[in-house]
Formats: structure tokens, sequence, C-alpha cells
């Protein structure tokens, strides 16, 4: 009995050690990290903020069940009919819809850009109802400074960007 109370316990350590971490930006923050780390364009960031604030109001953990039967995962709210497959890679982003879930953005970024490229902003319906006329936009410039933002250069950056 004590060695499956034991097994029990070293279970639910792990389970609760390898839970997966979330993270809730601030606007400016998400602002800084799409420039310096991502190195998005400042000319539709207000579009990309306004989308993430309707889509998941900024939490990298946001699952939200669609009346299909998919859902959608992560700050960009990437669904998981077309673009990720649950429990497995999959897709036209060829992730597991459970990495859009976590505080690593770099694979949702990656897959957010494609989206947009190949669909516009439209494709987010939270884009669509909110963000659509440009006098609902953020005023990044003022309210985070955008100007003084630029993307860190790293050996990363000039590999890929």
């Amino acid at each position: 009995m004590k060695h499956y109370l034991l097994i029990l316990s070293l279970i639910v350590n792990c389970l609760l050690i390898s839970k997966v971490q979330s993270k809730k930006y601030l606007r400016c923050e998400l602002t800084r990290d799409l420039v310096e780390k991502y190195n998005f364009d400042k000319t539709f960031l207000s579009n990309w903020i306004c989308l993430v604030e309707h889509e998941s109001a900024l939490d990298t953990s946001k699952i939200t069940t669609k009346e299909n039967n998919s859902k959608n995962y992560g700050l960009f709210q990437i669904n998981s009919k077309d673009y990720c497959a649950e429990g497995r890679k999959g897709g036209r982003c060829n992730k597991r819809c459970e990495d859009f879930s976590n505080d690593d953005i770099g694979d949702d970024v990656a897959c957010a850009r494609m989206i947009q490229e190949q669909e516009g902003f439209k494709y987010w319906k939270g884009w669509d109802r909110f963000c659509r006329n440009p006098q609902n936009l953020p005023n990044l410039r003022i309210s985070c400074n955008l100007r003084s933002l630029s993307p860190i250069r790293s050996a990363r950056n000039f590999l890929t960007g």
C-alpha cells in the first residue's frame, strides 16, 4: 500500500511540475515583445494588439470551444480545424494546438503571421467586430512609446530576419 501512495504522490508532483506555463500580457509588454523579439512591422501593430485584446484578452492560456466542436488556442486564438491538430502536430501550421497555450509565443507568432498573410485580419472575428475601424485601434505611439522600440539584433535575427 505504501508503494502505491509513493507512486501516486510522485505522479501528482510530476504533473504539477510539468504544468504548462502561461502568461497574461500587458498591452505595452506585448507591443514591446512583438517589435523587439519578433520584428513586427509597426505599421500594423495596432491591428495585432487590438486583435489579441479582443480574441484572448492577452492571455496565452485561453482556449475557446466553438460551435463546430473545434477549439481556438492561445494568444491569437488559432483554430484546431485548419491550423493545428490536437494531441499531435498537424494543420497548416504543422503544430500541436496545445503548444499555442503556453508562454512561448514564438510558434503562435509564426502561425498567426501565416494566417494573416493568407486570409488577412478578417480571419479573426474579434478583429472584424472591434478593430476593423481604424478609429478603434489603440494609439501605441502614445500609450506604449512605440517610436522608441526597435528589433533587438541577435545572431538569430540576422539568420531569420
